[in-house]
């Protein structure tokens, strides 16, 4: 892990930056995001030195081993690969693919509903989904489906350059006032609505209750709450049926490795235990980072890839004009919930790789999701991953399993019970997905918000959500740009959100914006 990592007196040097074209930037944290700015900075000829407070690089997207067995414990699929496609293309000769192996994942999903019901939807196709959900959920059920992907498909087109490919726009409330997605118009009463949610679009659009949970879930899936989320939330789903997930071979953690490897063929100098606590400021502007050690690194750009409340912990300088919405506090935001399973006996021939299994009380899910209490939890939606990937498991007659849950993160997780409860509930769902699982389990492994709070720095272990138009504003990220000149973000707690396409888009913006300056607008 630490195969290039560096002292910090090379980054402390700066006599030998000083020629023409060559900036020295230090990058806070080695996520994704941040991972993504640096390779493209080294690229563009500027020294980049990245300090990340922990012993590895990666962010959320992480790994955990035992007994042969190896688990993703961040995201375990991807989609909209042509992000990361791009960062290859545009910092070395080596393509993505010659890195990682992509595989897209087909079926894309198998739903099983509280009902009993279960259908598998086929990857990136609209008239195999259209097929599938006609034939499990009875006809007309896949053309209202259908119809609501067009709907969403134009909500897409609206809202992807300004919130996926350009920096956020100044004027940015345009964006927060308007709803991009084309709800159908409802009357009832002599009153005219539409959907402003997607719990909405579930009752009036969809017309049955389990098309509303594919619908719930994805968003759920992403970290928002379907009941309080724009109508533009639709992009999600959309997003995924129009450019597939992927499987990376070996797991998510092999991207995460390919980018750092990347970076590092670039010149990029990373620092592992090296936690920045402060921002140096000189003049009115960033003018490097401050470590633990006291050592202090200069640079003429600082990028951070942290979240907003670990970022304003780092300067005095205010970063985002007052009363700005955006730069909210993380601490209502939801987190995830794990079991690593540890399984004997093979993966039986035909097995989906993504099963979802939707909560038989999905509104009693959502209250404790906003508002845990006293009261035992719900069993929430889960998701259960089983990769067709022998080098996850030490031979062909053991298997590797991935159970998760989107979860408060203002549960008491260092309670044993809550914990217990949790993960009885994710082991019942599971059994809905794999045969004779309560014999086949060797081990399990629990991993609560708590440990992503101690990976990746995120007040209470929250995961940042992707970015999305209308809601007043309430669901898009800060600026990769301060009011501190010099001081950049990067990564999912900043524009363009969660996810890993956003992250890395967030990457190609800030490096746009440095190398670039302020006229930049965005990839073409």
């Amino acid at each position: 892990m630490r195969a290039h990592a560096q002292g910090t007196g090379s980054a402390l040097s700066v006599a030998a930056d000083k020629v023409a074209g060559m900036a020295r930037i230090a990058v806070i944290g080695a996520g994704m995001g941040a991972m993504a700015a640096a390779a493209r900075l080294a690229v563009a000829g500027h020294r980049v030195v990245v300090y990340e407070r922990t012993d590895t690089y990666g962010g959320a997207v992480r790994r955990f081993e035992r007994d042969g067995f190896r688990f993703d414990t961040g995201p375990g699929l991807l989609p909209l690969p042509a992000v990361w496609r791009d960062l290859f293309v545009k910092t070395g000769k080596e393509p993505l693919e010659a890195c990682v192996e992509l595989e897209q994942v087909d079926p894309a999903s198998h739903h099983v509903f509280p009902d009993g019901t279960r259908v598998s939807l086929p990857n990136a196709s609209r008239a195999g989904v259209v097929a599938a959900l006609d034939e499990a959920l009875g006809a007309g059920a896949g053309e209202r489906w259908g119809d609501f992907l067009v709907r969403a498909r134009e909500a897409w087109d609206r809202t992807r350059r300004p919130l996926l490919e350009e920096p956020l726009w100044p004027n940015w409330q345009v964006l927060a006032d308007k709803e991009p997605y084309p709800a159908l118009e409802r009357k009832r009463l002599l009153r005219t609505r539409k959907a402003s949610t997607p719990e909405r679009i579930g009752m009036w659009e969809l017309g049955d209750e389990r098309l509303a949970a594919l619908l719930e879930s994805c968003v759920l899936g992403y970290g928002v709450d379907p009941r309080t989320a724009p109508a533009s939330a639709a992009v999600l789903p959309y997003m995924e049926h129009a450019f597939g997930l992927w499987y990376v071979r070996g797991g998510l953690r092999e991207l995460a490795r390919a980018v750092y490897e990347r970076c590092v063929a670039r010149k990029v100098e990373f620092v592992f235990g090296a936690e920045v606590t402060r921002i140096a400021d000189k003049d009115g502007r960033a003018a490097g980072v401050e470590l633990a050690s006291g050592a202090l690194a200069e640079a003429d750009h600082v990028v951070a890839g942290v979240d907003p409340v670990r970022l304003r912990g780092l300067t005095e300088h205010p970063l985002d004009a007052d009363g700005d919405v955006r730069a909210d506090t993380v601490t209502a935001r939801p987190g995830r919930f794990t079991v690593l399973l540890a399984l004997r006996g093979a993966r039986e021939a035909g097995a989906a790789h993504r099963t979802v299994v939707h909560s038989p009380a999905p509104e009693s899910e959502l209250d404790f999701l906003v508002a845990p209490g006293g009261d035992l939890p719900p069993r929430p939606t889960v998701t259960v991953l089983r990769p067709d990937d022998p080098s996850l498991a030490p031979d062909g007659d053991h298997e590797s399993v991935v159970l998760s849950a989107v979860v408060s993160t203002e549960a008491d997780w260092k309670d044993e019970s809550t914990v217990q409860r949790y993960t009885d509930h994710l082991l019942r769902a599971a059994g809905a997905a794999i045969p004779g699982l309560g014999e086949r389990v060797l081990w399990h492994e629990v991993r609560t918000p708590e440990h992503t709070e101690d990976e990746t720095g995120a007040p209470f272990g929250a995961v940042p959500a992707p970015a999305l138009a209308a809601g007043g504003g309430r669901f898009l990220h800060p600026a990769n740009t301060t009011r501190l000149p010099g001081l950049y973000r990067a990564g999912g707690w900043s524009h363009p959100g969660g996810g890993l396409p956003h992250a890395g888009m967030s990457g190609a913006l800030v490096a746009g914006l440095i190398v670039e300056g302020p006229e930049f607008r965005g990839s073409q």
